[in-house]
């Protein structure tokens, strides 16, 4: 490959790509919200289809389906079918955005209870054949291979015919428990694993040798790399950095500028495919919670009751989730976005741990009163965080399988953007301002109260 690095450096070596006999892959399903919502209305097949918005009454005969064109919110795309996709709708991107680029395309709520129950079938059925999985999500996992019977055979003349083999069980039996298509990634680490979940979708099986990374990843733009974001990638951009493989070429001095050492170490291990992330097989949450985007923007004073409801909705649901996850937490927090953007947030510790909504919709009431609620509001959040479990067991934060030892030096998970160790810095404690408009005081709250 020829003029891969922003001066028309020649390529190095090919990277070794990560451990020897390292397997890891990463098990996406394909649009999965949508997909389910295919299964329940096949006759909606081959359309452009978007999730999102607001639950709503559904009409059940064809030709009844609302239509994106007809939405009028800030709601946002949850997922949406590849034939909407095809038109320049993509996940996490305003309703309105996506009706501009697809009017004629059907608009359907989320269901999340069904949504649930095929994300634990489809994880059940992988665990079968490969029970070494991180849960990265409703719709995704990474499953260590390593070891596995059969992953080291060759088949014919396939060397990784064993691996392949494995591979396309686990998604035929995922298929045969929920009737979804998944695609999946192999490769030596997490890092190209995930990479390569996304290069043949959907339904796909993309195995990444390491001799194949300079002709399949380096090829790749920048942004491919899960942890370059959007300023990141602007910032490469503006350097001469497009794809991968200019990136692997660059030096390190010249990204440290930039960037900062610990990133630049990253960004340039990343680019050569280099990855030594465990496996998590399991790890409690730090904390749970549950916010919601209005669709239009509510005022404390004039659209208090409507504030109060939604207020007491989101204390109850955090509740549930507790209780239905086996945890109570001692810190419960808010979350307020007002309509110039501003987020503030505030937190309130008690004395003992509770999963009681009564209890967590009285503290978070407490964390209103410190702020001052004067502006429209777009966005409301409560937390509760610093859990312990039910089962008065001890908290067991971290299980992993690590990779194998490799000789050169990789990346680790502390250095990785957005995958280091979480932290929740403690907001500074706000002056309680006695004009604050009392909001969602716990007399309104009558359906807690009995």
């Amino acid at each position: 490959m020829a003029d891969l690095g922003p001066s028309g450096d020649a390529a190095p070596s090919p990277p070794d790509g990560g451990a020897p006999d390292r397997w890891v892959a990463h098990l996406d399903m394909d649009a999965f919200y949508a997909s389910v919502e295919l299964l329940r209305r096949p006759e909606l097949r081959g359309q452009p289809l978007v999730i999102g918005g607001r639950r709503a009454v559904i009409a059940g005969r064809p030709g009844d389906w609302p239509r994106l064109r007809d939405y009028t919110g800030r709601g946002v795309v949850t997922t949406a079918t590849y034939e909407a996709r095809a038109r320049g709708v993509s996940s996490g991107m305003g309703l309105m955005k996506a009706a501009a680029l697809a009017p004629d395309a059907l608009l359907l709520p989320a269901d999340f209870d069904e949504y649930r129950r095929l994300s634990t079938a489809f994880k059940q059925a992988v665990a079968e054949l490969a029970p070494a999985i991180e849960d990265r999500g409703i719709d995704e996992i990474y499953i260590e291979l390593t070891g596995l019977p059969g992953v080291a055979d060759a088949v014919a003349h396939d060397p990784l015919g064993g691996l392949r083999a494995l591979v396309q069980d686990i998604k035929n039996l995922v298929r045969e428990r929920t009737g979804l298509s998944c695609s999946v990634g192999i490769a030596r680490n997490k890092l190209l694993a995930k990479i390569c979940s996304d290069l043949d979708k959907p339904d796909g099986l993309t195995l990444l040798t390491p001799a194949e990374i300079p002709t399949r990843l380096w090829p790749l733009p920048v942004r491919r790399i899960q942890g370059v974001g959007p300023k990141a990638g602007a910032r490469l951009e503006a350097m001469g950095i497009h794809r991968i493989g200019d990136l692997a070429v660059t030096p390190l001095d010249a990204l440290a500028a930039p960037f900062g050492a610990s990133q630049a170490r990253w960004l340039h291990d990343a680019a050569n495919g280099r990855d030594e992330r465990p496996v998590v097989t399991y790890s409690e949450p730090v904390s749970v919670s549950r916010e919601t985007t209005f669709e239009h923007d509510l005022h404390p004073k004039t659209d208090r009751a409507a504030l109060s409801t939604i207020f007491t909705d989101l204390c109850t649901r955090v509740a549930q989730d507790l209780q239905r996850k086996g945890y109570r937490g001692r810190t419960i927090g808010i979350k307020l976005r007002f309509d110039d953007f501003r987020t503030v947030t505030r937190d309130h510790t008690l004395e003992a741990a509770t999963a009681d909504a009564r209890s967590i919709r009285e503290a978070a009431g407490q964390c209103l009163k410190r702020i001052l609620l004067s502006r429209r509001l777009r966005l409301l959040g409560v937390r509760v965080g610093n859990l312990e479990r039910l089962d008065g067991q001890p908290m067991v934060m971290r299980t992993a399988i690590p990779a194998p030892s490799v000789s050169q030096a990789g990346t680790t998970a502390s250095s990785r953007p957005g995958h280091g160790p979480e932290r929740h810095p403690r907001p500074a404690r706000a002056r309680v301002d006695t004009d604050t408009l009392p909001l969602f005081g716990a007399d309104e709250d009558s359906d807690l109260q009995r």
